[in-house]
Parts: C-alpha cells; sequence; structure tokens
C-alpha cells in the first residue's frame, strides 16, 4: 500500500515538506502579504490558518535560511523569492492553546504562562545575536517581548517577525459560555491583551518589528481592542486574498486526481466522487464575486480517509464542525429568535443581508444585534455569499448540522425506534416508498398542524435527506438540487463504490401541498405529466454522465399532515 501523504491534522509546514506530504500551494500570496505591517486574515474554523501560519514562519525565519530550498524547492515562492525571505526574528504565539478561567486574575495567569515562552524561544534560536542578553521580567509576557524588542532596537538587529494564531480563540469562549463581563474586561482599559498588542502597535511605529499578521475567525475581538490596536488591517475581504485560505475547483481537483492515482491505480472514479466532493465540502464564497471554495480542512480530512482504504469514508461530516451549533445558540440569545432564524435557514434556504455589513470591523454589541445574524453566521463559516443581497448554507454538511439542530429546538424526536425497522428491511428489498411513508409519519408527523402552512419543498428534501442520511450515509453519498444539463434535482441518493450499494441511484422530485390542495392531489392515480417529464429528464441526464448505473426516478407529493403519494416513474 502506498505511504498516505495526505496531511489531514499537519499544521508544521516545515514536517509537511520534510515527510513529502501534498501541499496546496499559496506561497503565491507572501508579497502581497509584504504591502502590510499589521494584516489580520479572518476564516472560519477548519480552513488551514494553522498551516499559513507555520508557512509564513518558515520563510521568514532567518535560522531556516541554510533549507530554503528543502522547504521551498518547488512551490511559487521558491522560484520567486522575495527580498525578505529569511530575514527576520520569528515570534510565533498560538492563542488557540490558552487554558481559560473564570476570573480576570487566572486568564491573566494562563496567559503569560502561555505566551511567554515563544519570544524566549526566539531568543534562544538566535543567540548568535542576544549574545549574553538575559529577560529580567520573567513570567510577564508583554514585558518579555517588550524587552527582546527594546533589544533589537539598541543593538540594530534584523526586526521581529510576528505570527498570531487564532488571536480572538480565548476571548470568542468567552462569548459562547455568555461571559460577557469577563469579555469586556479583558478588551478593555489596561488588560494584559491591551497592554499585548500595545506593545507589538510599539514596535511596528518604532521599527522593531516589521509585521504583525494575526488569523482568526471574527473581527470582533480587534475592534473591541480599540485604541490598544487600532493599526489592524483585516485583508479577509480583499480581493488579491480571497482564494488565500481554502481550495479552487482547480485545486481541488489537482488534489482529487493525485489522490485516486496514488490510492486507487486510476482516475476511473474522478466523476462520482467529484460530485460527491461537490455537494459536501464546496460553496464557501467570501465576495458576492468570488469563486466557491472547498473548506481545506475538512477536505483533507475526506482525502486521507479515502487514501487509508481506497474507498469512501462512511462518515463525511467531520464531527468537530457540529460545535459551531454553540454559537447558534449564542447569537440568538432566545427560543424565538433561533426558530425564526432556523426557518429562514431550512425553509426559506436563505437569509438576507446588507452588503455594507461586510465591512471589516465591528463590535461584540453589532454582532448580536438580531439584523446582523446573516453576517455573524458568515464569519463563523456557517452562512456563505449566494449574491450580493443574499446568503445560504454553503453544503450538505452545514444543512445536516441545521437540520439537526432544528429538530432540537422543536423537540423532534430522534429515537432509532421510530426508525430503525423501515431501514433494516431497506437492506433486503431495497423498497423506496416505505422511507417515504417512515418518513411523514414518525418525522413529519410529530409536528402541530400549524407548521403545514409554514413548510415548503426545500424543508421537505433537507429534513428528509437529514433522516435518510442517519441510517444510509454507509451506503449512499447524497445531493440536494444537484446541477444537471436540464435542471436541478430535488434529491439524488448515489450507491457508493465498493458497496453493495454501488450504481444504485435514485432521483426524486419532492412536491409540496397546503392544506387547501392536499385532498385533490391525494386524489390522483398518477403524478402529474409535467413532473415525470422533470424527474426523467434529471434520471437521463445522470444516466448519460454514469451509463453504469441504475437509475431509478420517483415523484413524491406530500400535501400537508393529511397524506402523501409516491410514484416510481
Amino acid at each position: 500500500m502506498a505511504r498516505i501523504t495526505i496531511p489531514y491534522a499537519v499544521a508544521d509546514f516545515a514536517d509537511l515538506r520534510e515527510r513529502g506530504f501534498y501541499y496546496v500551494d499559496k506561497t503565491n500570496y507572501i508579497p502581497g502579504l509584504e504591502d502590510y505591517n499589521a494584516p489580520v486574515f479572518l476564516r472560519p474554523r477548519r480552513f488551514g490558518k494553522s498551516l499559513l501560519i507555520s508557512m509564513l514562519a518558515s520563510y521568514y525565519d532567518r535560522t531556516k535560511a541554510p533549507r530554503f530550498e528543502e522547504l521551498f524547492g518547488g512551490t511559487w515562492v521558491g522560484t520567486h523569492p522575495t527580498q525578505e525571505h529569511n530575514q527576520y526574528l520569528v515570534v510565533r504565539y498560538d492563542f488557540s492553546k490558552m487554558v481559560m478561567a473564570n476570573d480576570m486574575q487566572g486568564l491573566a495567569r494562563n496567559f503569560d504562562a502561555l505566551n511567554c515562552s515563544p519570544v524566549e524561544i526566539m531568543v534562544e534560536h538566535n543567540r548568535d545575536l542576544f549574545g549574553d542578553f538575559q529577560f529580567t521580567n520573567r513570567g510577564n509576557a508583554a514585558q518579555m517581548l517588550e524587552e527582546a524588542l527594546a533589544y533589537i532596537r539598541l543593538y540594530g538587529l534584523p526586526k521581529a517577525y510576528i505570527l498570531i494564531d487564532e488571536y480572538d480563540n480565548f476571548t470568542n469562549q468567552l462569548l459562547t459560555s455568555y461571559n460577557d463581563p469577563l469579555y469586556e474586561e479583558v478588551t478593555t482599559n489596561d488588560s494584559f491583551l491591551r497592554t499585548f498588542f500595545k506593545v507589538i502597535k510599539a514596535g511596528i511605529g518604532e521599527g522593531s518589528i516589521r509585521t504583525c499578521f494575526c488569523t482568526g475567525v471574527l473581527p470582533v475581538t480587534m475592534d473591541d481592542l480599540t485604541s490598544g490596536y487600532n493599526i489592524a488591517e483585516i485583508l479577509t475581504l480583499k480581493p488579491g486574498f480571497l482564494n488565500m485560505l481554502g481550495f479552487t475547483y482547480t485545486e481541488t481537483e489537482k488534489y482529487l486526481r493525485y489522490v485516486l492515482r496514488k490510492y486507487s491505480g486510476s482516475e476511473e472514479q474522478f466523476e462520482e466522487i467529484w460530485q460527491l466532493i461537490v455537494s459536501n465540502y464546496d460553496g464557501y464564497r467570501f465576495s458576492p464575486s468570488g469563486e466557491r471554495l472547498f473548506n481545506s480542512t475538512i477536505l483533507t480530512y475526506f482525502f486521507k480517509n479515502y487514501a487509508e482504504t481506497a474507498s469512501i469514508p462512511p462518515e463525511l461530516i467531520d464531527e468537530n464542525l457540529r460545535t459551531d451549533i454553540n454559537w447558534i445558540r449564542r447569537l440568538t440569545l432566545s427560543l424565538t429568535n433561533a426558530k425564526e432564524m432556523l426557518d429562514a435557514l431550512v425553509i426559506d434556504d436563505e437569509l438576507s443581508y446588507n452588503v455594507s455589513d461586510l465591512s471589516s470591523k465591528f463590535n461584540k454589541k453589532k454582532f448580536f444585534e438580531k439584523e446582523f445574524y446573516p453576517v455573524s453566521l458568515f464569519y463563523l463559516g456557517m452562512t456563505t455569499l449566494k449574491s450580493a443581497y443574499r446568503m445560504v448554507l454553503p453544503n450538505m454538511t452545514m444543512r445536516s448540522i441545521y437540520m439537526d439542530y432544528y429538530n432540537q429546538l422543536n423537540k423532534i424526536e430522534g429515537n432509532a425506534s421510530r426508525y430503525v425497522p423501515v431501514y433494516e428491511l431497506y437492506d433486503s428489498n431495497r423498497s423506496f416508498e416505505p422511507l417515504v411513508q417512515n418518513y411523514f409519519e414518525q418525522y413529519l408527523g410529530q409536528f402541530p398542524a400549524q407548521v403545514f402552512d409554514k413548510i415548503n419543498e426545500n424543508f421537505i428534501r433537507c429534513s428528509f435527506y437529514e433522516l435518510v442520511s442517519r441510517y444510509l450515509s454507509h451506503c449512499y453519498t447524497f445531493a440536494i438540487e444537484q446541477n444537471n444539463s436540464v435542471g436541478r434535482s430535488d434529491f439524488e441518493m448515489i450507491g457508493i463504490p465498493g458497496t453493495d450499494y454501488y450504481t444504485d441511484d435514485r432521483v426524486v422530485e419532492f412536491k409540496y401541498y397546503r392544506s387547501k390542495d392536499a385532498d385533490r392531489m391525494l386524489a390522483l392515480t398518477e403524478p402529474l405529466a409535467e413532473h415525470v417529464e422533470q424527474v426523467k429528464g434529471y434520471a437521463a441526464d445522470t444516466k448519460r454522465k454514469f451509463p453504469n448505473y441504475h437509475v431509478r426516478s420517483y415523484i413524491v407529493y406530500i400535501c400537508a399532515n393529511k397524506g402523501w403519494k409516491c410514484w416510481e416513474v
């Protein structure tokens, strides 16, 4: 078996290069970053921020100059190096390692315990320049950094290059745990955090720091620090940096072909797997005119699991994402607000927003305003831009997470006894109709009558997908509103290669009718001709793309809470 060279959970650039792991080259962004002294780049969790930080550390660290060709040979910057490569004293912080506490003294103590060592490590790595320098204020991160910077200025040493990964990690934890008073203490007056950033601001102004590059998720903490660090320039929405984190279609296609050739021996399954990853991991757009991007860390998770078995992994959702639901709880504050927002996303499939609200900075107060929810969710990666006016859920992974939370809020039981007998039977008879019946009776049957005047086809296909994927994700992959040559099919389930279900493909067109039309539609003995034509077109398109598939097509009418119809056509 080929050695696994897919770098899931590998955030050390030097280690990645030494071990010959696959690297999606983002070094072409380095020249652009050199135009800034205090850049901040924000992306949702699991987008590869730590690897970017590590790459920049390897590039600018003067002690790694002898290894430049080893680490950057074959990359864009390896053949187009800037004059600044390997010129600086790199100090690298990682605030995601911060241990939380319940009071200001505890946080300050933990902050210092974490952040004294990075500047000490820099001094030791550059002892040829620092001679017999010793710190006099050990135990205080801001003072130790200040001492090192003073020595740099005094003796004309190369400038420091500061890297801070996940700058807002621990302040965001304070917000999600409803500890707003402590958050406000941390970001105001002469707190340890403001003092630390004041030292950096002074170092940039005095010339002892070349750059302080921060990554994070939200601009909130940066804005609330106010004058403590008012030199920050947030690059997140600048056109030249939109693709710096996340994988473009071109990068992903190249990566997938590499994985298939190396671990399955051919690219035969390319179209099938491409369709799968587009449905599950694609969809992030960080500007109304920007390219669609894949979540890089989650896609790498899929590729590594594929490489280990040369087959599609049984679990497509990285469970680390489910913790993001805490942000929805915190954002919405009340059950009513949460239900309104979830209704907009799982029923209407979109949220309207004001494009001017995407501006680079906003404070905590604005972040939690009800009208600002769409933009707050956008920065968290829980919605993405459809246009200059609308936001949507980015992919199937996020749809599943939202539907799960929707069910929790509406107290919809998910106990297996309601569903398992039907899915057990499906293993032997492969009959689709009982799945529809089970969905109508056991899932929709739990909702009060008034809900059926509000829901629509989008809710039906999303909730049906969430239910079916719970029990059949080991043997099928799923797509909602799959683009094809004749339109967008409502729902498709595709048998996974390497399982007994491979080549079994079900294409479903859902139609939803409210109470006033229910009796008329339930009286039909066959589906309407235009619906038959529609679903047959989708099925024919799938058959053209995958001639070996056994494609079966269905029309499903859900008629409020009065009944259902399912025809195979």
